[in-house]
């Protein structure tokens, strides 16, 4: 098990644990993979892991104590893709539920022009409303075992936008409620400087970049990272720019504006370029394959012209071919990917595309293979915020084709919990301070009432979460 190494490693410790989880199962998600049965926190930091005896010496008299009784524990599971505004305001109504459903009902509103459209009509007015939109979203992700996320987009792109969800001001509501210590979950951001699913500009991004002042950081709980760009739409509604033909022998087309292809192709690559130059991390709404193929070239040309360690990103990657990931793999460009959208989507794809594009479609073990960064994140309220049912999906989805012809990609459940874990950590610049239970971390800690890694895949969205600790606080008990 290696805990007396653990313990050894961080002995300066001083007084009494603050709380003490013990009689468990602690995955600790190290780069070992070690398995503890005890953990002791002080201070907000995880001071001791290891064995029953070897924490039982930190308990004292105001020592909290939780025999866990073989339950599981886990770092606090870190949703690296969740529009948290936005959920707030529609739980919960999730916009996958629509844009599957049949025929519309009652109050939808919108097209399902990318992974975003349709959905009940939302619109906050203001900042009270931003706000408890916000603090909503933290009740609930509190109850799920998620303690960090990333907002994927909100600036001055969407100031007009009409849902109210996505403008700059929300930064500001963020970046007060941190402040006032507010926030149930750490909240890392990305800035907008076109629409939401719609048309971008290379100019407009390159004078939000010198204009926009973005609200500056509440350290340990709100950061805003970098820039979010759309580059296409979904390949299941034939607006992901593809190299493949649709069905109809259209190839799609880039969502930045253009007169040509080449143009918007330049136009994406000096986007790409300024925001790099700039010094932001970038996370590119790309999922067709010929979209997924310029953005990492484009990606890994600017890391390769200075060198700085960016943690750029591709979001959703639908349609990645082998070539693609090798880029990815070879620049450290992460992928953030939902594998419940692979499953509701699935079908829409080949109907659109052929089952050709099969074994290129959501490649998460292929990418993995590769060494390419992988994050599974929910895309919430496109999908339900509830991780469980993603790292379902992830570890059951057979692949794409009923018959099997499609290849295998399948995750283990301890290659899925990484992905929502230590390896969103990694996105958030973090995993110095936060992303396993190793001493010195925040403890930042989700309790499973049975061990994932002993579970079937198909009843891990069942397993209840019996305890949600941020920052050393209990703040959520099932």
């Amino acid at each position: 098990m290696g805990s007396k190494k653990m313990h050894n490693d961080y002995c300066n410790e001083t007084g009494t644990a603050d709380l003490v989880l013990t009689g468990g199962r602690v995955h600790t998600m190290d780069a070992v993979g070690r398995v503890a049965e005890a953990v002791a926190v002080s201070g907000g930091r995880i001071t001791r892991v290891g064995a029953a005896d070897e924490v039982a010496p930190l308990i004292g008299p105001g020592t909290r104590v939780v025999a866990l009784r073989g339950r599981a524990v886990l770092p606090g599971i870190n949703d690296s893709h969740l529009h948290g505004v936005w959920l707030g305001a529609m739980w919960p109504a999730l916009l996958m539920d629509q844009m599957t459903a049949p025929e519309p009902t009652a109050g939808e509103g919108g097209g399902a022009d990318g992974h975003h459209g349709g959905g009940p009509a939302v619109r906050l007015e203001d900042s009270a409303d931003r706000r408890r939109a916000i603090l909503r979203t933290g009740e609930l992700l509190s109850s799920l075992g998620i303690t960090s996320y990333t907002e994927p987009g909100l600036g001055p792109g969407e100031d007009d936008g009409p849902t109210g969800c996505f403008g700059s001001a929300a930064l500001r509501d963020y970046a007060d409620l941190a402040a006032e210590g507010r926030l149930s979950a750490r909240v890392t951001a990305l800035t907008l400087f076109g629409e939401l699913d719609g048309a971008s500009t290379a100019a407009g991004l390159r004078r939000g970049l010198m204009e926009f002042r973005a609200p500056g950081d509440v350290p340990g709980w709100f950061k805003v990272a970098g820039v979010k760009i759309f580059a296409d739409g979904i390949p299941p509604m034939r607006n992901a720019w593809t190299d493949e033909p649709y069905t109809d022998g259209s190839h799609g087309e880039l969502l930045v504006e253009g007169g040509s292809e080449a143009e918007r192709e330049r136009a994406l690559r000096s986007m790409i370029d300024a925001a790099h130059a700039a010094g932001h991390q970038i996370g590119v709404h790309a999922t067709g394959s010929r979209t997924t193929r310029v953005v990492a070239d484009a990606f890994a040309a600017a890391i390769a012209r200075d060198g700085r360690d960016a943690r750029h990103y591709v979001i959703h990657g639908d349609l990645l071919h082998p070539a693609t990931l090798a880029v990815m793999a070879s620049a450290g460009i992460g992928l953030n990917t939902q594998a419940g959208i692979a499953v509701a989507t699935g079908a829409m794809l080949t109907a659109a595309m052929g089952e050709d594009v099969l074994p290129y479609a959501w490649p998460v073990r292929d990418a993995l293979a590769a060494g390419v960064p992988l994050c599974l994140s929910s895309d919430a309220p496109v999908l339900t915020p509830d991780w469980r049912a993603g790292l379902a999906a992830a570890v059951a989805h057979r692949g794409l084709d009923p018959a099997g012809r499609g290849p295998d990609q399948r995750l283990a459940v301890s290659q899925a919990l990484r992905a929502y874990t230590v390896t969103p950590a990694r996105q958030d610049g973090a995993e110095d301070w936060k992303g396993t239970v190793e001493p010195g971390k925040v403890a930042d800690l989700c309790v499973l009432d049975a061990d994932p890694l002993e579970t079937e895949a198909a009843a891990l969205p069942s397993v209840p979460v019996s305890l949600t600790v941020l920052d050393g606080r209990v703040v959520h008990e099932g």
